[in-house]
């Protein structure tokens, strides 16, 4: 079985969003470099530095995801096609959009808690991994014990207010290993692998 990791490009203060959601320059890293990187499921191309990019293709194991409403929302529901074009759970409390699905056969089951997403991811992921979007999703995973990994791309800016990667975790003995450092061009990426005591 793979791992249940989270990733997210994070400013130096911790925020990965403004309080509306915007995202400012926090994903500038994407369009830093000359190597083409074109992820399944993107309608864009982006064109990142050689270690950005190398880091990118490195980490695309990713069998299931796992999306909080608010990040399905704000995507708006990714066309019908979810990153990585890989079958997606949506954590939820409310019905699918009206018109849902926008193409047949979306990939997209929605349930009522992250216990029952990820069940579900788990059953079908086989070897692949499970990733996890959305900062409340990652917490509620974190205070579960179920997150594997923590994936940070870092940027140097400062936020000063918005929306927060880790914040109101309530599992109090956490203790995260450092797995990887690598350098990009405005940007620093980190994998860390979560115990939990």
């Amino acid at each position: 079985m793979g791992v249940v990791f989270s990733s997210f490009t994070m400013s130096l203060d911790g925020f990965v969003a403004y309080p509306d959601d915007s995202v400012g320059a926090l994903f500038d890293w994407f369009t830093s470099g000359d190597v083409e990187v074109r992820p399944a499921g993107y309608p864009i191309t982006f064109r990142m530095s050689e270690a950005s990019a190398a880091y990118w293709h490195q980490n695309e194991t990713e069998g299931v995801f796992i999306a909080g409403r608010r990040i399905f929302d704000h995507a708006n529901g990714w066309g019908g096609r979810p990153p990585n074009d890989s079958p997606t759970f949506v954590v939820t409390h409310r019905p699918p959009p009206e018109n849902w699905p926008p193409v047949p056969d979306a990939p997209f089951t929605f349930v009522g808690s992250v216990e029952e997403a990820l069940e579900g991811a788990r059953a079908i992921a086989g070897d692949r991994d499970i990733g996890v979007a959305g900062p409340n999703i990652a917490q509620q995973c974190i205070d579960l014990g179920a997150l594997d990994e923590i994936r940070v791309d870092l940027v140097p800016i400062l936020m000063r207010d918005g929306v927060r990667y880790l914040d109101h975790l309530r599992h109090d003995r956490t203790t995260l290993e450092l797995l990887q450092v690598v350098q990009g061009e405005q940007v620093t990426h980190l994998r860390y692998g979560v115990t939990y005591g």
